[in-house]
């Protein structure tokens, strides 16, 4: 198990790229089982989720070539089946949770696809039912194995098209029926769609490879099934959560920071949201330029009442960056609730900040006020552990804003959706080091 120790108080300064976006790569990744041709994708970030997912590929049969650091090409033409169904394939997928989207593609193509039930964050249930609610609906046979939490649907008829409407507006049960569905015979409807912009790449992905996909960027996706699948060329999206989390450490650590190509027309409602906080925000071509500021104040309500920051399927404010906004407030002037609607534990992580010094009241498992401190009182350097990539990367924010040294255990969960966060940050002026 790895540590950051973090000495905090200290300005950043430069620019900053933001990687690839990881719930993109996962998903565009999984693709690739979709054709016997080659795939070729460039920025995948170098982080632990995207490369498990990849090793998982490599050992199921995928030919893969790394043609630079962050471009893969892939091609599923001689794939070992077997390897599904075996323990190895069990232990190497129970640990991402990611994996599930594996099984539609399989499905589509092979009749089958098997699962051991996935790991991932601890935020909560996070239920498959979307996911094989789906395939059954296109006709695949449910399998679960309760002594071996192992999950599976198989179609050795193939899959045929029909019209559903997802129980929730899943971003990973969507992408995963949809994949299912390119290759189903007739027309699949799908209502309540996800519509993430990460979603809409799949799609324009899959499109592009033959596929015949109308609605995208909607919740009511309309996919023409045909017979098969060609190659494609496709570059990831930057990762509209780790700019986020440089906008949140830009702002704790009083800094002056550019974030470079973030294509803004894909961020949503993420820089109102910051600049609803008070944060200075300009947009300087595509990229996000934030000035150095001393104080940035919460706006309330027009009626004057509290604000609140809720989050909410695309295009509402996206969960993830929830507990990123919990953070910068606590040194805001002003007070916030935090809604979490998704996810009932993702904001258990606040009582390492009440043991910094922050001003955080829990009300119960989906909300927290906030009242911010306006950096008169900084929060203390302390010693916490990584409860999941989110919380990890707000508790990072934390420490690099904090009076003193503070250390971070399982820094594992960091890096698993952060690439080689403590060199970028050293890069811009930040006292971090990794020790092992």
């Amino acid at each position: 198990m790895a540590t950051f120790k973090i000495e905090g108080g200290h300005k950043l300064n430069g620019s900053i790229t933001p990687q690839g976006a990881k719930n993109e790569a996962l998903q565009v990744i999984c693709a690739v089982l979709l054709t016997p041709e080659k795939v070729t994708i460039s920025n995948i970030p170098n982080i632990i989720d995207v490369n498990k997912l990849i090793f998982i590929l490599g050992e199921l049969g995928v030919k893969i070539e790394q043609l630079s650091s962050d471009t893969y090409s892939f091609q599923a033409d001689d794939l070992n089946l077997e390897y599904l169904e075996s323990e190895k394939f069990k232990k190497d997928g129970s640990s991402l949770r990611g994996s599930i989207m594996i099984v539609g593609p399989l499905l589509a193509r092979f009749g089958k696809g098997y699962i051991p039930r996935p790991g991932g964050d601890k935020i909560g249930r996070r239920r498959l039912d979307t996911h094989f609610e789906g395939f059954i609906n296109l006709g695949a046979k449910f399998r679960y194995k309760k002594e071996e939490r192992f999950y599976g649907v198989e179609a050795p008829n193939g899959l045929q098209g029909t019209d559903m409407l997802l129980d929730e507006a899943s971003v990973t049960g969507t992408a995963n029926i949809v994949m299912a569905a390119v290759l189903a015979n007739g027309v699949t409807t799908i209502y309540n769609a996800a519509c993430e912009p990460y979603l809409q790449e799949l799609c324009k992905m899959l499109n592009s490879m033959g596929a015949k996909i109308s609605g995208v960027g909607s919740n009511l996706l309309s996919i023409e099934g045909v017979n098969n699948l060609g190659g494609c060329e496709l570059r990831v999206l930057p990762d509209m959560i780790e700019i986020g989390s440089w906008i949140g450490m830009a702002a704790m650590t009083k800094s002056e920071l550019t974030i470079k190509d973030v294509s803004w027309k894909d961020l949503g409602l993420i820089p109102r949201v910051f600049r609803k906080l008070g944060i200075k925000l300009e947009r300087k071509g595509d990229d996000i330029y934030i000035p150095a500021q001393d104080s940035y104040e919460i706006q309330n309500f027009i009626d004057g009442s509290i604000l609140t920051i809720a989050d909410a399927p695309w295009p509402g404010f996206t969960p993830d960056l929830l507990s990123i906004v919990l953070v910068v407030a606590t040194q805001a002037k002003g007070s916030v609730l935090i809604h979490q609607k998704m996810f009932e534990s993702r904001l258990f992580f606040v009582d390492k900040l009440i043991d910094m010094g922050a001003q955080v009241i829990l009300c119960d498992p989906h909300r927290a006020t906030v009242i911010g401190m306006n950096h008169q009182s900084s929060l203390k350097a302390t010693t916490m552990v990584s409860p999941d990539i989110r919380a990890g990367i707000s508790l990072l924010i934390a420490a690099l804003s904090a009076n003193g040294t503070s250390t971070i255990h399982n820094i594992e969960q960091i890096d698993r959706g952060y690439q080689d966060i403590d060199k970028r940050l050293r890069a811009i002026g930040a006292k971090i080091e990794r020790i092992k």
